[in-house]
């Protein structure tokens, strides 16, 4: 038989556990949030194509898609096939800046960068600062390390961080902190969704986003890291 003190006690243990669970942080605490909209931002695609046959944006939801077998942006480019959203509108050159969007990324899609904060130190053997790209599933920092495995046909929130002035990047999915470490420098820098092939690509490679946000940080001084430090990772990938 179970006693009442019995039952209260494993109700409170229940909801101990659901509060440890659902915990998260909210990375955008001390952010002002900025204007978002069309006239922030313009769409990368192959050449040869026009924008609808890569991209779409319906109810709210940005659709993007490339194949391996498609061109690069520009005929004159060396880069692999893309779609891709590129927030010029916010091209950065210093501060603590943020980018949040929720993603979908359907099974199959592989060997893609799916976000990325563009800009690095042109000495730097990449043009990136981040990348965060899918491989069979899981969601790396460039190809590694993996920061959250198999997130294939679900949605997740993706916030960024940028504090160019420190030169420190970290990356939040549903709002636990999953990889934190060294930005790369460079003079300006902005942010990219979408879908771009990396090596080892899909045939077909495919990202959704809805709840596009970009915020900044009004701080004294941007010298001060407000992140827990675990999983500091600075080399070049």
């Amino acid at each position: 038989m179970i006693t009442a003190p019995t039952v209260l006690s494993a109700v409170s243990l229940i909801l101990l556990f659901n509060c440890v669970v659902c915990a998260e942080d909210d990375p955008t605490q001390g952010f002002v949030q900025l204007p978002f909209n069309s006239s922030f931002y313009y769409i990368q695609k192959p050449y040869d194509l026009d924008v609808s046959k890569r991209y779409s944006f319906v109810n709210g939801t940005h659709k993007l898609w490339v194949y391996s077998t498609d061109k690069p942006l520009a005929r004159s480019s060396p880069t692999r096939p893309r779609t891709e959203v590129i927030i010029n509108g916010y091209n950065y050159t210093s501060g603590v800046w943020q980018f949040e969007g929720t993603a979908y990324v359907p099974t199959g899609t592989s060997g893609v960068c799916i976000m990325q904060v563009f800009g690095a130190d042109p000495n730097a053997t990449i043009t990136t600062t981040l990348m965060l790209r899918v491989y069979s599933g899981n969601l790396t920092y460039y190809t590694d390390p993996v920061i959250v495995p198999q997130i294939y046909d679900r949605w997740f929130r993706v916030n960024v961080i940028h504090d160019m002035d420190a030169s420190y990047v970290s990356a939040y999915i549903d709002g636990v902190l999953s990889y934190e470490g060294s930005g790369r420098g460079g003079a300006f820098h902005f942010f990219k969704f979408g879908v771009y092939a990396q090596k080892n690509d899909s045939d077909y490679m495919e990202s959704r986003w809805k709840d596009i946000k970009i915020f900044k940080k009004i701080v004294k001084d941007s010298h001060k890291k407000h992140h827990r430090h675990r999983n500091k990772i600075s080399g070049f990938h």
